[in-house]
């Protein structure tokens, strides 16, 4: 058996695509085509399902998955451990987060990272649905539900309160706002439910009845910036809300919720020291935060 064919094999079940593979590799669509059908042969199962919106895993495939990406760990592992002692650290490190904590926390802070490793590469990532998750397109990730303990370890990372934010001058133009019945004669800007994969963000049920919602983005980004701009009310992360100082906490009693960041790791690579690193530079950035509760639950 070639176990070289496991790359090819790892980058097309990464890629869902043969010429995206190919890229990826730097050889032609054909190499990459002869190389699967290859290891196919030798293994004697098909891995893939060919089809024109791409190449998806068959049961053989999925099983093969974790044991090929632990030979791909090792061989870095072997590298890593010898760069390690020549130099500085060097690689690449690919951080999926929901938009919030990768646009608003991650992101400012990566210039402390880059300072204490300028060798070391980061590919921030941020969604807030899961399709970055699948096939294990991360290095590192933050999501906001239990992952499945498929070939990852997964802990607490921070727990943080999802409050209701609107401009003074929003909310002296509007009707008076004292219960949350009263939100039914306000603009609000929610999340677009019916677009919505992440269950714990799916918060219509914590309105009042017949709630007209007026605006609808699944990107805090989006909510933060109508919010600030006097549009109406909406629901954001008490580190962004309590840390601007245009905006204003409305219903504090009526209305809260609590969201928890839960920090994903593939078991075969939480020893790589460049994952290793950033691990403890997202702990950092949760220690640091007043309005991130620190949890520091063991690993499942």
């Amino acid at each position: 058996m070639n176990a070289d064919n496991l790359r090819f094999f790892l980058q097309v079940a990464r890629s869902g695509r043969l010429n995206e593979a190919a890229r990826a590799l730097e050889v032609d669509h054909t190499t990459v085509g002869r190389r699967i059908t290859a290891l196919e042969r030798e293994l004697g199962h098909r891995l893939f399902d060919r089809a024109p919106s791409g190449w998806r895993l068959t049961e053989a495939g999925e099983g093969l998955l974790p044991r090929a990406e632990a030979v791909e760990s090792a061989v870095i592992a072997a590298y890593e451990s010898r760069a390690s002692t020549l130099g500085p650290l060097k690689g690449t490190v690919r951080l999926v987060t929901p938009d919030g904590f990768g646009a608003f926390l991650v992101a400012p802070r990566l210039v402390e990272l880059r300072r204490k490793h300028p060798h070391l590469d980061v590919e921030l990532v941020t969604a807030t649905e899961h399709g970055s998750l699948a096939a294990r397109h991360f290095d590192i990730a933050v999501t906001l539900e239990r992952p499945a303990p498929r070939s990852v370890r997964y802990r607490v990372l921070a727990t943080y309160d999802l409050r209701l934010y609107a401009t003074d001058d929003y909310l002296a133009g509007a009707p008076p706002l004292r219960t949350l019945p009263d939100l039914r004669d306000h603009t609000l800007i929610w999340y677009v439910d019916a677009l919505l994969t992440v269950a714990p963000l799916r918060l219509a049920s914590s309105l009042p009845p017949e709630q007209k919602v007026a605006i609808q983005t699944n990107n805090i980004t989006g909510h933060w910036l109508a919010a600030r701009s006097g549009l109406g009310i909406a629901p954001l992360p008490a580190y962004l809300g309590e840390t601007d100082a245009s905006l204003k906490t409305v219903l504090t009693e009526q209305f809260s919720a609590r969201g928890t960041y839960w920090l994903v790791v593939p078991r075969d690579l939480e020893r790589l020291r460049r994952v290793v690193v950033v691990e403890e530079f997202l702990r950092e950035i949760v220690t640091a935060n007043p309005y991130l509760a620190d949890d520091s639950s063991p690993w499942n």
